[in-house]
């Protein structure tokens, strides 16, 4: 059960920002094996002057249509699987339109305890949900 944060820059039709929010969930289905409708996302839409995403000394220059994406889920998942998520996120992004370099990701882990989907509970403690096979490996 991955939350997703997308940031973008404004500009965007509705159209492609759902396409932008679609792939993202399609990379994360594909490769962290989550059911199609365990879909958690929140897009926000910033001004281009709020949006700094610079090269980190790689080389190379972001666009203002830089996709910035937080994947918060729970602990567990090997670094090849990681790998693989960065990868089908840029390639399900790039059959939307956007560039390689435009893809920023960064990956959050946890524990089952520190998710509540609502009530004030903690379902997955409390047993109403099962945990992830990734969070107990």
């Amino acid at each position: 059960m991955p939350l997703v944060r997308i940031d973008l820059v404004k500009g965007r039709s509705d159209a492609q920002v759902r396409a932008v929010a679609d792939a993202v969930h399609a990379a994360v289905v594909e490769v962290l094996a989550v059911p199609e409708r365990d879909r958690f996302q929140i897009i926000t839409e910033h001004e281009a002057s709020r949006v700094i995403a610079l090269d980190a000394g790689l080389g190379f220059e972001r666009s203002n249509d830089t996709v910035m994406i937080q994947i918060f889920t729970q602990t567990g998942r090997s670094t090849a699987v990681k790998q693989q998520l960065y990868a089908a996120v840029a390639a399900w992004l790039a059959k939307v339109g956007v560039a390689g370099e435009d893809v920023f990701i960064g990956y959050v882990e946890n524990t089952p305890a520190d998710w509540s989907f609502g009530f004030g509970r903690a379902q997955y403690v409390e047993g109403d949900l099962g945990i992830p096979a990734a969070a107990v490996r």
